[in-house]
């Protein structure tokens, strides 16, 4: 095994595996991105990023070429000391995980797989996954260590969290532990060290208990918003000075490509007996359905032009994926005379608008997404805000 880079990332040009790679080579490692998209590859090596990412392209552009590359070849795999998988465990339209996908990916990159390779699992995987893919190891006679040390950044802050975050690192013995956290020393100091299958739940545990909470705000604010009360006007006055509620999110859509997904992959490892988890599915995958029924009540939709702010998933963000603005727009094409959007970083949408047009045409505006360029939004339509982005009040 020929050691010309230090890091080879597979699933290198996402969201998990791009930041990872730009903070290790930041910090002085050579790294390999690898990637099957091409389009993206070829933009990475442009030193151009393919998503929003604070000060990540700036990163790119000094590293890109010389301490960072990227490339669609799998036998790069065979290059590095350390090969860290993004691969995560999908779901299909059902919501089951596939447990298995992970070691396929891996089985498949298994002939480029050299012995004395250290082989990180670093995203969210069904509970199990570590023990497969060792087992596939095994099987395939390859003498490769295999850690799961999980991603815990929120997209958008990648650039400071990977540094200042403790990295959670597992491992079936300790010599595993000591590589994984060598590695990882490499971005931060602080280390916690578990059982592999503590590590994977510990990861699900995390993405689920914020997707319980924000359920929780979003039951609150339908439960004041049906007796005409303001919830964020409640929420910040039992917030103010009073640690013990101070965790109470506002409410709004709960979406993106981990929180629910990885909800449900918890209830299907709890042999889906998960009444809270499942609870916080329906109350935030309910969210729009409950907005558009209330603006049923008040409105004449099928008479009027309908405008959602913001197509991204989280403030600040171009990442539409299980954005529930999608899902709100949907329901009102069957409920509005007609539907338009707009959003200020997302770019591969052409059904999108400008915000002068959306403005001009709109007869009713939903902010579907706190983008701080909503802020201060002037309009002389009804502007429905359940964020409380523009302080006019959350009340349907």
């Amino acid at each position: 095994m020929s050691d010309v880079n230090d890091v080879v990332i597979v699933g290198g040009c996402g969201h998990v595996g791009l930041p990872l790679g730009l903070a290790f080579a930041e910090r002085g490692l050579q790294v390999m991105l690898l990637d099957v998209n091409r389009r993206v590859v070829d933009q990475v090596m442009r030193g151009e990023m393919p998503f929003e990412e604070d000060r990540a392209e700036e990163v790119l552009q000094r590293v890109v070429g010389d301490r960072l590359r990227a490339t669609c070849d799998p036998s790069i795999v065979a290059s590095a000391e350390n090969v860290v998988v993004v691969i995560g465990t999908p779901v299909d339209e059902h919501l089951n995980p596939d447990p298995n996908a992970v070691t396929r990916a891996v089985r498949e990159l298994a002939e480029h797989l050299s012995d004395g390779q250290l082989l990180v699992l670093r995203s969210t995987v069904y509970p199990g996954t570590t023990a497969l893919i060792e087992q596939s190891m095994q099987e395939l006679g390859k003498a490769v260590a295999v850690a799961f040390c999980p991603e815990r950044i929120a997209e958008g802050r990648a650039m400071t969290e990977l540094y200042d975050l403790p990295q959670i690192v597992s491992g079936r013995s300790p010599a595993i532990l000591d590589r994984a956290e060598k590695l990882f020393r490499n971005l931060t100091s602080q280390m916690v060290r578990m059982e592999p299958e503590e590590a994977e739940l510990a990861k699900l545990f995390t993405n689920t208990w914020r997707y319980i909470k924000f359920a929780t705000a979003n039951q609150l604010f339908m439960m004041a918003n049906d007796f005409g009360l303001d919830y964020e006007r409640i929420r910040q006055g039992l917030t103010l000075d009073y640690p013990r509620a101070a965790d109470l999110p506002s409410a709004g859509f709960a979406a993106g490509p981990c929180l629910l997904k990885d909800t449900m992959q918890l209830a299907a490892f709890n042999n889906n007996n998960f009444l809270l988890g499942h609870a916080a599915m329906l109350v935030n995958e309910g969210l729009p359905l409950y907005m558009i029924s209330k603006l049923e009540q008040r409105y004449q939709l099928q008479a009027m032009t309908v405008g959602i702010l913001g197509m991204a998933f989280k403030a600040d963000s171009d990442d539409t994926r299980s954005s529930l603005s999608y899902k709100l727009k949907r329901i009102l094409r069957f409920k509005a005379a007609q539907v338009i959007c707009h959003d200020p970083f997302v770019r591969d949408d052409g059904d999108l608008v400008s915000l002068e047009e959306i403005l001009a045409r709109s007869d009713l505006l939903l902010l579907a997404t706190p983008h701080p360029q909503y802020r201060n939004i002037t309009t002389n339509v009804p502007l429905v805000d359940i964020w409380g982005t523009t302080d006019t009040g959350v009340v349907i």
